[in-house]
């Protein structure tokens, strides 16, 4: 089975709802748009990206989302050598009921205290209901590679949290490993690199906010 070199995460650039949270009252988040800073932000990353692939093929996934379909645009990748499709399952993490500030506020600290992997939002979602479906995903990505003409690239435009939940599935992190790293900032990329071994390494590391408290050994 043919495998990609790459396989590039994105999150998205800044939207309104990361600069003014007030607006998830108004509007749903699927629909909030990117800011013109998140617009810099992944026209700036769409130049790295350009330069990283050059003229070899890529298939793109893009989380349904309106901000995020708005940063691959701006990438300004060449589409006589982009395969893209939607891929719902690369969605965010669904918060539940945005309308009520003080409650959304109060479930926030809950989860800080409770744990971001386990703790699920009222009417929402956990990051365990996240990791089951981003590991859905994966599977479909794996039966992908073994078409006729197999990607080169892989291209994930998708959101902070899910970024980390893929790799955390790809590289069989520990529940307390993610509960240590922080999401990316807003454009960042993080690449899996496929070795001469077989094996693929993260270009490089997320984030680490705190030391991982595992319950037991891990792999």
């Amino acid at each position: 089975m043919a495998r990609p070199r790459r396989i590039v995460l994105v999150r998205h650039g800044e939207s309104v709802g990361n600069a003014d949270d007030t607006v998830y009252e108004r509007e749903p988040d699927h629909a909030l748009r990117l800011t013109e800073m998140g617009r810099r932000q992944a026209l700036e990353t769409g130049v790295r990206l350009r330069e990283l692939f050059g003229r070899e093929p890529v298939s793109v996934f893009v989380s349904p989302y309106r901000r995020t379909h708005e940063t691959f645009e701006a990438f300004g990748l060449d589409p006589d050598l982009v395969r893209i499709r939607e891929e719902p399952r690369l969605r965010e993490q669904d918060w539940g009921n945005w309308q009520d500030r003080e409650d959304v506020r109060l479930q926030k600290t809950y989860r800080d205290a409770y744990g971001h992997f386990f703790y699920r939002f009222a009417q929402g979602e956990s990051g365990a209901d996240v990791y089951d479906r981003v590991s859905a995903f994966l599977e479909s990505l794996h039966r992908s590679f073994e078409t006729p003409d197999p990607p080169e690239n892989v291209l994930l435009v998708t959101h902070g949290l899910t970024m980390r939940l893929f790799c955390m599935r790809w590289f069989h992190w520990s529940v307390a490993e993610f509960e240590s790293l922080s999401n990316p900032g807003n454009g960042e990329t993080r690449t899996l690199l496929l070795g001469a071994d077989g094996r693929y390494t993260l270009d490089r590391p997320f984030e680490r906010w705190r030391t991982p408290e595992p319950y037991g050994r891990t792999g």
